[in-house]
């Protein structure tokens, strides 16, 4: 798989994005988005944590690695700057003229609206899948006889962040999974993806949009995925 070259300054071997196609990924953490740029092997821009490092750190003076939360709050304030996001870094980009080209990825409402109304030629694929699904990906498979049982305090502190993001059957579930502090961690990640970028958002956008295909993640073998991805290129005679 082949880096592409970006810039946020015009160069002559570089031609400014919004008037390139691409091929945007829609998601959240966990839906399985690295496992299929990894399978279909296109060329890719730098994807969205690179973007992130690169253009909106820097500028609350803050260099990586940081804490997850810490980054959700700084791009949460950027969003509150720049309503379009990530996207607004990409569609004010440059890269090399090739297709297919991937950039992996937009997540909400407001990114995708402005993506599409700012990169008129690009392509959307969102992968889509429950939270209890996305936490159990993040979950390092180790064996549950390893758990130590949680004190009232802290299943209590798990029950509170879980609500409206997992049922009570869920969170038991992934409490088998591994022990109980990895669990806190990644759900405090699927919550406050889930709490900035309603995934329903997307959806509600592009389902049915001729510029975009959505996938299953939890119904789709990657195979299945990767044969439907280069099919809707197809289709659109790509």
């Amino acid at each position: 798989m082949a880096a592409v070259a970006f810039a946020l300054e015009p160069r002559p071997d570089l031609v400014p994005v919004k008037d390139h196609p691409l091929l945007i990924l829609v998601g959240l953490t966990g839906v399985g988005k690295s496992t299929l740029v990894e399978a279909l092997g296109f060329s890719r821009l730098p994807d969205r944590r690179e973007l992130v490092d690169l253009y909106v750190l820097p500028r609350y003076g803050v260099s990586p690695p940081i804490p997850r939360e810490e980054r959700f709050r700084l791009t949460r304030r950027f969003r509150e700057e720049f309503p379009g996001g990530v996207a607004e870094v990409l569609a004010r980009g440059y890269a090399e003229p090739r297709f297919p080209i991937l950039f992996d990825g937009l997540r909400g409402e407001a990114e995708v609206a402005y993506a599409l109304g700012h990169l008129p030629r690009a392509l959307f694929v969102v992968l889509h899948a429950r939270e209890a699904t996305r936490l159990k990906r993040l979950l390092s498979r180790q064996d549950a006889f390893d758990r130590v049982e949680l004190r009232p305090e802290e299943r209590a502190e798990l029950r509170a962040l879980a609500e409206g993001v997992l049922s009570p059957e869920e969170l038991e579930e992934a409490l088998a999974l591994a022990p109980w502090e990895e669990v806190l961690a990644k759900l405090k990640i699927v919550a406050e993806e889930k709490r900035n970028y309603n995934p329903l958002g997307p959806l509600r956008l592009l389902e049915d949009h001729p510029r975009a295909l959505i996938l299953d993640t939890e119904r789709l073998s990657l195979e299945e995925e990767v044969e439907a991805v280069r099919g809707f290129l197809r289709r659109l005679g790509l």
